[in-house]
C-alpha cells in the first residue's frame, strides 16, 4: 500500500501540468464583425488613353487588345505625305543654300587676298563679307525649319503613356486621324475592387476597415485581405461605392466580378478555441465544470472567427451561456 502511494506521488510531479489539471476557460460574449458578402469588380486605377500628335494616316499598328506595354513604347506610327514632301523640298533648299553659302566663302577669300595687295578698295570685301553673312544664315535658317519638320515627323509615334494593358483599340492601319485622337486606351496594371454595397449598410463602411476575398475566387489560394481607401459620398442606384486596394490580385480581367466579405457592423458571440470542440458521430460536444464533476453538452458549430489574440477562434451558436466553464478535452 505504502509502495502504491509513493508511485502516485511520484507520476503527480513526472506527468506534465495539463495532464494532471485540466485547463478551463470562462464563456463570455465577445464583439465580432458581422460580415455580408458583397461582390466587387476589378477595375483599373486609370484608364489612360494614347494620342497621336499630329494628325495624318495611321501607317503602322504595332498592339492589339490585351497585350501589355511600357511607359514610352511606340504603340502606332502615324505619317503625313506633306511633312515627307516638305522634307523633300526643304533638303533642296539647304544643298542650294549651301552651295551658294560655298561660293561666297571662295569670293570673300580671293577678294580679301586682293585687297590685301591693293588691287580692289575695301568696301569690295565690305560687300563680300556681307554676302557670306547672308548665304550662312539663309542655310542656318533653312537647317532650323527642316529640324521642325523632322521633329514633327517623329511625332508620328504614338508612345504608351504609362505601363499597364492595351484594352482596346480605336482606330485600324488606314484610318485617318487629327492631332489629339486616341489611338488605342491602355487600363494601369494596379487594380483595385470596386466595391458596390447596399445603402443599408452604408453607415458601417469606413476607409480602413478590411475585407476578405474567398479563397474560391483565388483560384483555390488562400483568402486574401484587403483594405478600403476610399469610400465615395454619392450613393447610386441605392448603394454605396467603395474602393478596396488588395495585395497580389494577379492576373484579372478588368471587370472581373469577386465575391468579397465586409463588415456590416458589430455583434455579440460566443468565440472559443477550437481545441475545447470534440466532434463525436458528427456531434460537436463541449465539456462543461459542475460542482459534481465535468459533463458533456452537445453545441452547434458556427463559423471560424480568427482573430490576432485567438488564432483558432470558433463561434458557438447554441449550447453554453454566459459563465459556464469549459474544460479542454
Amino acid at each position: 500500500m505504502r509502495l502504491l502511494k509513493l508511485l502516485a506521488v511520484f507520476a503527480a510531479f513526472s506527468l506534465p501540468a495539463g495532464l494532471v489539471r485540466a485547463e478551463t476557460l470562462t464563456v463570455a460574449l465577445h464583439p465580432v464583425a458581422d460580415e455580408k458578402a458583397v461582390f466587387a469588380t476589378v477595375e483599373s486605377i486609370s484608364v489612360v488613353p494614347a494620342r497621336g500628335r499630329i494628325g495624318g494616316t495611321v501607317a503602322q499598328l504595332n498592339v492589339r487588345e490585351g497585350d501589355r506595354v511600357t511607359a514610352g513604347q511606340a504603340i502606332a506610327t502615324i505619317g503625313d505625305e506633306k511633312l515627307v514632301l516638305q522634307m523633300k523640298s526643304l533638303d533642296a533648299q539647304i544643298e542650294a543654300l549651301q552651295a551658294q553659302a560655298n561660293q561666297a566663302q571662295i569670293d570673300f577669300t580671293r577678294i580679301e587676298g586682293l585687297v590685301e595687295r591693293g588691287t580692289l578698295p575695301r568696301v569690295k570685301l565690305d560687300e563680300a563679307r556681307t554676302a557670306l553673312n547672308v548665304a550662312e544664315n539663309g542655310l542656318r535658317a533653312r537647317i532650323a525649319e527642316r529640324a521642325v519638320v523632322n521633329q514633327q515627323l517623329s511625332e508620328g509615334q504614338v508612345l504608351a503613356p504609362s505601363d499597364g494593358r492595351v484594352l482596346k483599340k480605336l482606330v485600324a492601319v488606314g484610318s485617318v486621324v487629327l492631332p489629339g485622337d486616341a489611338v488605342v486606351t491602355v487600363a494601369q496594371q494596379h487594380f483595385k475592387l470596386r466595391l458596390r454595397v447596399p445603402e443599408r449598410h452604408a453607415r458601417f463602411l469606413k476607409s480602413g476597415d478590411k475585407i476578405r476575398v474567398d479563397g474560391a475566387e483565388l483560384g483555390g489560394e488562400a483568402s486574401k485581405w484587403g483594405v478600403i481607401d476610399l469610400v465615395y459620398p454619392q450613393l447610386e442606384e441605392g448603394r454605396v461605392i467603395a474602393d478596396a486596394a488588395v495585395e497580389g490580385l494577379g492576373e484579372y480581367f478588368v471587370g472581373d466580378r469577386l465575391r468579397v466579405w465586409i463588415s456590416g457592423g458589430i455583434r455579440p458571440a460566443f468565440v472559443i478555441p477550437a481545441s475545447y470542440v470534440k466532434t463525436r458521430f458528427g456531434i460537436d460536444y463541449v465539456q462543461l465544470r459542475r460542482a459534481d464533476g465535468t459533463v458533456e453538452v452537445p453545441v452547434q458549430r458556427g463559423r471560424e472567427l480568427p482573430t490576432p489574440a485567438l488564432p483558432d477562434g470558433l463561434e458557438i451558436l447554441s449550447g453554453i451561456r454566459t459563465g459556464d466553464q469549459l474544460v479542454r478535452p
